[in-house]
């Protein structure tokens, strides 16, 4: 079992570690909240570990679904495209009160979460097939699977969230705007992307 988790660490962090979304968000929060990054974890894992328990019942064909893929994706391009025209805007009126979009860390966590179609093909094809095999050492594995997955999220975005504050805080304002602009335009990619592939994905069924 030990081999296991060891490998579904590497695994994990494979994933945690790849820029995306969620490492967009969690800089921008970091600039007002030392401990964004935790608070945003916890909102992930408030969608990925039912999503894990349902996954194991059988549940992973759904998200293998070309049209729940291409819905999730739409919706998801789209909440991207918001939040990144909100993090543009707060970055040209940066002051004390108001360094980011002002949505809670955590429900940041549970939308870019729900919203982010590659998280759920992930667990639908290779988190599925470490979560089978954790049941397989017994009910403890599969616990401590979903804990140490879970702790690769914290740890990493607890550290950018915590770089993101010390920066902001000792170099001021200015690298406020930067990051806010930086992270907004990567929001914006992200969506377009999204976007893309949901649209590149209804062409290819029409």
């Amino acid at each position: 079992m030990i081999p296991f988790l060891g490998m579904a660490v590497l695994i994990s962090l494979s994933g945690v570690l790849a820029p995306g979304p969620m490492t967009a968000a969690t800089l921008a929060a970091g600039v007002r909240s030392r401990h964004a990054g935790a608070v945003i974890a916890l909102g992930h894992a408030a969608i990925e570990v039912p999503l894990m328990l349902l996954i194991v019942a059988g549940a992973g064909t759904v998200f293998q679904v070309p049209s729940v893929q291409l819905a999730i994706g739409a919706v998801g391009g789209v909440f991207l495209l918001l939040m990144g025209i909100q993090l543009v805007a707060a970055a040209r009126h940066v002051d004390e009160t108001q360094a980011t979009d002002g949505r809670h860390p955590f429900v940041t966590g549970v939308v870019l979460t729900a919203a982010n179609p590659y998280f759920l093909i992930w667990w639908a094809t290779v988190g599925l097939a470490l979560a089978t095999k954790a049941v397989g050492f017994g009910i403890l594995a599969f616990v401590l699977f979903g804990l140490v997955h879970w702790l690769c999220d914290l740890i990493w975005l607890e550290i950018l969230s915590f770089a993101s504050y010390k920066g902001t805080e000792v170099l001021g304002g200015r690298l406020q705007q930067v990051v806010l602009l930086v992270c907004g335009i990567m929001l914006l990619a992200f969506g377009v992307m999204f976007l893309k592939d949901a649209g590149q994905g209804l062409l290819g069924r029409g």
